[in-house]
């Protein structure tokens, strides 16, 4: 790619943004991605370049999706939003009000806002779990249902890296009665014609890049991957939770895991967070989606071992981990680098996705493109 173009469009006054995208190619390692940045409802760059299969016959097209990870639990907060505007879902209600078997273990008096920010203790099983039980919704919901938390729900917050997409996504499935990609589709990403899901139909399965990661794919052990007990638990408990060895095949693409598993274009995620730049659109309503972006925790992470902040489900952007520089910047990063949010005071929303793994909190790729994006408004 280092001597090919990038296809697509842009605004020459976002030409900053296709050099990065390019350099991000040439000097960066980039083999498959894709960007789009959408300012006050205009697209302004649209771009995409690389592979997307295992070899240079397959190259990345503007209707290319791939696994975008914690991307998805920016998706899901924004479907919970959608129910607190319309006075289904209450941050300040019990989580039992909508699923009683959560009572269990001493979690009666856990609220929604507990849950959807992070302070809940349930980011992790304690009981070691068979590789592929996050395939099974009923199975993994029962067990968190059931779960003792890890800390004390509301003194402390630990990012609940593949946890939430479970609860959340429960908590809409017990007031909805639809799951989290059918709600999601149906509500807010179809309607939106945005290229993103959770749980993907075989009929897409041909647009799928191949995702690439730069360790062997095979069961992790908790056992030997270094870290505190609750962060081994977390990404590895069951031991292909985070997506190893699972990625590529057909039963994770069509799984609803809503914390690992959406797929999604740069275009369509930028299109989720457009609406969201202007305040809510007709997705969410306005005070829910300022409710669900007001900071509810900030500081020392029990599971990442370092700070973070968020909202109700949304990461918000801090020093540590910035989104852009904008204070009211708010969205979700995903493994890879994958990112989505939107910049509220620019009416900016932006997509990146890429087709390998890298560094997961400060991602050199994403981060020229965000800084090359500002820099041309």
């Amino acid at each position: 790619m280092s001597e090919a173009q990038a296809d697509g469009r842009w605004d020459p006054r976002f030409r900053a943004v296709r050099d990065a995208f390019e350099e991000n190619f040439s000097d960066r390692g980039e083999l498959g991605a894709a960007v789009t940045v959408i300012v006050d409802g205009r697209v302004v760059t649209e771009l995409w370049g690389g592979w997307r299969g295992p070899g240079p016959d397959t190259a990345w097209t503007a209707d290319t999706l791939v696994n975008v990870f914690s991307v998805g639990k920016g998706a899901l907060a924004t479907c919970l939003a959608r129910l607190t505007g319309q006075r289904l879902l209450d941050p300040d209600a019990p989580v039992t009000r909508y699923w009683p078997e959560f009572a269990a273990a001493g979690k009666a008096a856990v609220t929604v806002r507990e849950l959807l920010s992070h302070q809940a203790g349930l980011p992790a099983l304690h009981a070691p779990l068979p590789a592929g039980s996050m395939l099974d919704w009923d199975f993994i919901t029962a067990a968190l249902a059931a779960e003792e938390p890890w800390w004390p729900p509301g003194t402390a917050h630990g990012y609940h890296v593949n946890t939430f997409g479970f609860l959340g996504g429960e908590l809409l499935r017990r007031i909805t009665g639809m799951m989290p990609g059918e709600f999601l589709r149906r509500e807010i990403t179809g309607p939106l014609a945005a290229d993103l899901y959770i749980g993907l139909a075989p009929a897409d399965f041909g647009r799928v890049a191949e995702f690439r990661w730069p360790i062997p794919q095979g069961p992790a052990r908790v056992s030997n991957v270094p870290g505190p007990q609750v962060a081994l638990h977390a990404y590895f408990n069951p031991p292909d939770f985070s997506g190893f060895g699972m990625v590529n095949t057909a039963a994770w693409r069509s799984a609803q895991i809503p914390s690992g598993n959406a797929h999604a274009s740069a275009t369509g995620i930028a299109r989720l967070y457009e609406p969201l730049a202007a305040g809510g659109g007709t997705v969410v309503d306005r005070g829910a989606l300022a409710a669900a972006t007001q900071e509810q925790v900030y500081g020392e992470d029990l599971v990442l071992q370092r700070p973070s902040r968020f909202g109700l489900g949304y990461q918000l952007t801090h020093p540590e981990r910035e989104f852009g520089p904008g204070p009211a910047c708010f969205g979700h990063f995903g493994a890879g680098g994958s990112v989505g949010f939107c910049d509220p005071d620019a009416r900016l929303a932006f997509g990146y996705v890429t087709g390998q793994m890298g560094p997961r909190w400060r991602n050199p790729r994403n981060r020229a493109l965000i800084d090359a994006c500002y820099s041309c408004l």
